[in-house]
């Protein structure tokens, strides 16, 4: 007979967010069955994020020791070795699996099923011999590479995130078909570890980052030797000798590009594939399961968060999402995701990072009414001492100082948005960035700077120059 459990939570997907609503699920005394078909961790863990880090790290060094002359320090001549590369990449997998193994999670109580999972109705979900009833479902299916539909892309051996760390030869030429985070992080660290680089970008290079900052970042990896094509076309892909050839087309004109590898990061979709979401009466937005503003689905049993649901593709993304589930599916609380407030970042050397509105965003919803705060890098003592005067921050803020999004290219962009996603959080206003203490001398007092840029700008207001003669007058 079948197997019919009846848990008070069902996750499908044991990827960042499924393991993140599982857990606190289980330490909060509910039971739990937890499904994946495929490695636990998800996309993340094995092919995403942290292989992508470790590899950046490897790549970091490398370009450290190539220019270490600048600090008056002499290093010999530069050797990668990539099987050690990518042992180092395995290794920091390997470091962080068992956080997100079966077993852990089987330790925290959870009923962990390794098949694949699919509804059969709007109350039950079937994986292997398995059938589970549960109070509520959490869909957390993730999402996988996008295959653009390339003639002869079929025919010819590629690459995406999902094979790419497997690599332990190194590319003499590596072309990459993408030019966003994924496609441009990788681009350059391969190009640190000695590769020849291609990408190609059929629209703009990191196009979903203000374009001011974004020029900066792109200057940098094209001076590294990466040759970046942007608004240009692959028309069609062929095998040539032991490599690969792309024909592509920019300003009406077609040639071709040749190299030893070809990766495709030409974005992500969705993974809702024989769920048999018509079977739960769960419907799609666009190309993604639709949600209300608290992560539910048509059907009101079941939730979809992280990348399943459509929107901002990022691990705490799914983290987030995880969080609201959690409050409303076990304790019934009221819960809405805001978006405005989730940064993101994008780890090519320099860093770029976002949260909340762009200038081209609040220039398209507020016209005129609000300002553009700056502050260079260059200003940063702590910058200047480190050679990596190379950034601007940029403070987007209404007249009355509320912070409305901020923007960042610069040496560690990623840890530095933090500051503006708690201020925007919490409700804070410009004046809040103003009050704390940054240690001398720190990347950090760059905050500082671009928030006191709003006081400064008011240095002719009428009300304030009468307060300050006021003040003169007095004993």
């Amino acid at each position: 007979m079948t197997q019919v459990l009846r848990p008070d939570l069902c996750v499908v997907g044991a990827g960042s967010g499924g393991l993140s609503v599982a857990a606190a699920a289980r330490a909060l005394g509910a039971s739990v069955v937890l499904v994946e078909r495929d490695r636990m961790g998800g996309d993340c863990l094995n092919y995403g994020c942290v292989p992508s880090k470790a590899l950046i790290a490897a790549a970091k060094r490398a370009h450290t020791i190539q220019h270490a002359s600048r600090f008056g320090v002499s290093a010999s001549e530069l050797k990668v070795n990539f099987g050690r590369v990518h042992q180092h990449v395995r290794d920091v997998i390997d470091s962080i699996a068992p956080h997100d193994s079966v077993e852990r999670f089987e330790g925290l109580g959870a009923t962990v099923i390794k098949a694949h999972g699919r509804f059969l109705d709007r109350t039950t979900l079937a994986a292997g011999d398995v059938q589970v009833k549960a109070r509520r479902f959490v869909i957390a299916t993730g999402s996988s590479p996008f295959i653009p539909p390339v003639p002869g892309l079929d025919q010819v051996e590629y690459l995406t995130n999902e094979t790419i760390f497997s690599m332990t030869r190194k590319p003499a030429h590596l072309l990459v078909i993408g030019g966003g985070p994924i496609g441009m992080e990788l681009a350059q660290a391969h190009r640190r570890l000695g590769c020849e680089v291609s990408v190609v970008e059929m629209f703009d290079p990191l196009g979903k980052d203000d374009p001011e900052l974004a020029a900066i970042a792109l200057r940098k990896i094209a001076a590294e030797g990466v040759n970046i094509l942007g608004r240009t076309a692959v028309k069609s892909v062929e095998a040539r000798g032991q490599g690969v050839a792309l024909d592509v087309e920019a300003d009406g004109e077609t040639r071709t590009i040749t190299g030893s590898h070809l990766l495709v990061a030409a974005g992500r979709q969705v993974n809702i594939s024989d769920l048999g979401l018509e079977a739960a009466g769960i419907r799609l937005a666009g190309r993604a399961i639709g949600v209300t503003p608290g992560m539910r689905t048509s059907n009101r049993r079941v939730y979809a968060i992280g990348d399943v649901a459509g929107g901002l593709q990022f691990t705490h993304m799914a983290g987030y999402h995880a969080g609201l589930v959690i409050r409303n599916a076990l304790f019934g609380l009221p819960v809405r995701q805001d978006t405005s407030i989730i940064p993101w970042a994008t780890y090519t050397d320099p860093e770029l990072a976002n949260v909340g509105m762009t200038e081209a965003e609040a220039r398209k919803k507020l016209g005129e009414r609000f300002r553009v705060l700056r502050a260079t890098f260059a200003e940063n003592d702590r910058a200047r001492a480190e050679r990596r005067t190379e950034g601007v921050v940029k403070l987007i803020v209404a007249p009355n100082g509320k912070i409305l999004g901020a923007g960042i290219v610069g040496a560690g962009a990623g840890e530095l948005i933090s500051f503006f996603a708690y201020a925007m959080a919490n409700r804070m206003k410009v004046s809040s960035l103003t009050r704390f203490v940054a240690p001398y001398p720190t990347i950090s007092e760059i905050v500082k700077r671009v928030a006191y840029a709003f006081y400064a700008e008011q240095a002719d207001n009428v009300w304030l120059g009468r307060l300050r003669r006021l003040v003169a007058k007095l004993p």
